[in-house]
């Protein structure tokens, strides 16, 4: 995984905002200081036992975590473990103990304003989710949730909840069309109808967050928003996952930024944007179980993105490229064929200045076809002032933040490779803000240590 001081420069350069931990690393919100950025913090699964039965334990452990770096470090809530009723039904009981006490801890250190406690439930709580007003909480967790719910109230807080709709489409056997799970148009006959309450239902992630509200209000709760803590689709699957691919990633994220950025809302809370995070900042290639697990990261792990982004429709748009510093490269698994002949159409009636390809020149090695016509039609990109048609060269070429450049072979728009990370700048290792060498990431990854669900928090509108 990338330092700290390297992801705080990602998020920075991408003007990440929100973004959530699944620790609370003294190295990462170190680095995280003074960036202004809104960040989450989380008790470890492994910790609510011990804090949930010792409020000294709870005290110590805000002390630790939030108080020695408030405000310098935007701390913004605390989710007290994660998806604990489903994971870890041992530590259930003690679960609504730790939440008051880790409450109790900011109180003393008038902090309770500022920071917000909950803790990220998974949506299979929710049974009978569809139609979303007949759903309710699975009712063996009420001993958990009615008090539960009863702080979130009385604390102006909200429910955190992970939704899934990859998971809930696999799982369906088919009864839930690819389409409606990855919010994409659908004609009005095919639209799901809550027979109780006429609403109409046009994607899955919109069904759940109701499906939440209903139950929430089933046990007589109001007033308590539902944030959504993790959300996503793997770009890459096994043979048994043929449905996590690249595109589909790209559109369910894509559509789900433009939703919540249109503040749609869903049809029982219209006009109201449903705050949501993105699962997740990092690809994971370590992570054991199916191939999918290490493919939910919008980049990987030297910050390049995974895909593009398309949100606007004048073309694509690397969202995640809001820093400007596009380049022009080949696609993977383009012909060869027709990557030449596109070098050839650049290099000559594109009137695109290739000597630096020429032997001898600094952009001459590597001696092929895809290393030169990355240069050419970079060139040509930037030479037509950076337009998303100027980057197409018949299909053969893709729009990238990552740095093509290597050596002495600059491409136009690189600012070198000096101190460079993908297209920003990155840190100097050697931060004074942390010690690299006590920077330990645990096994547990999930980017349980490092990161994060990537930091669109969409609160309302947040700009990646």
């Amino acid at each position: 995984m990338p330092h700290p001081t390297q992801v705080v420069a990602l998020l920075k350069a991408q003007q990440i905002r929100h973004v959530r931990l699944y620790d609370a690393d003294q190295a990462m919100l170190l680095a995280l200081a003074k960036t202004g950025i809104q960040v989450v913090v989380t008790v470890p699964n492994e910790e609510i036992l011990a804090i949930g039965q010792s409020n000294s334990t709870a005290a110590n452990w805000v002390s630790r975590n939030v108080v020695a770096h408030y405000p310098a470090t935007n701390i913004t809530a605390i989710c007290v473990g994660s998806e604990v009723l489903t994971t870890l039904p041992n530590a259930a009981k003690v679960l609504v103990s730790a939440i008051k006490y880790i409450h109790s801890a900011l109180v003393a250190s008038n902090l309770d304003r500022q920071v917000k406690v909950s803790t990220p439930l998974s949506s299979s709580i929710i049974l009978d989710s569809f139609p979303p007003s007949q759903a309710f909480f699975n009712r063996s967790l009420n001993p958990v949730l009615v008090p539960l719910l009863d702080f979130l109230q009385s604390t102006g807080s909200y429910l955190m909840l992970n939704i899934y709709p990859y998971y809930d489409y696999m799982q369906s056997n088919g009864v839930i069309p690819l389409d409606y799970a990855l919010f994409k148009s659908l004609p009005p006959n095919k639209e799901a109808v809550d027979s109780n309450t006429l609403l109409h239902y046009t994607n899955v992630f919109d069904a759940m967050v109701d499906a939440a509200y209903f139950a929430i209000a089933f046990l007589n709760y109001t007033n308590i928003p539902v944030v959504v803590t993790e959300s996503g689709w793997p770009s890459k699957g096994g043979s048994n996952e043929p449905d996590a691919t690249v595109d589909n990633a790209n559109t369910y994220n894509s559509n789900l930024i433009k939703h919540v950025f249109n503040k749609t809302g869903t049809p029982k809370h219209p006009g109201i944007a449903v705050s949501t995070y993105i699962y997740e900042l990092y690809n994971e290639d370590m992570k054991p179980g199916p191939l999918s697990e290490k493919n939910w990261g919008l980049f990987d792990a030297n910050g390049t993105p995974i895909y593009i982004l398309h949100l606007t429709e004048s073309g694509a748009v690397l969202a995640n490229d809001t820093s400007n510093n596009t380049f022009c490269i080949a696609k993977d698994g383009a012909d060869p064929k027709m990557l030449q002949a596109a070098l050839d159409w650049a290099c000559g009636p594109g009137k695109v200045e290739c000597s630096p390809l020429l032997q001898g020149q600094p952009c001459y090695e590597p001696d092929n076809v895809i290393a030169h016509a990355n240069y050419a039609f970079d060139t040509y990109y930037h030479k037509m002032g950076k337009t998303p048609d100027a980057c197409d060269f018949n299909g053969v070429a893709t729009i990238s933040t990552s740095d093509p450049s290597h050596g002495s072979c600059l491409f136009p728009g690189s600012v070198g490779k000096n101190g460079t990370l993908g297209n920003f700048t990155a840190p100097s290792m050697n931060s004074t803000n942390s010690d690299s060498s006590a920077y330990k990431f645990s096994s547990d990854l999930r980017i349980r240590s490092l990161l994060m669900v990537a930091g669109f928090l969409l609160w309302g509108v947040v700009l990646l």
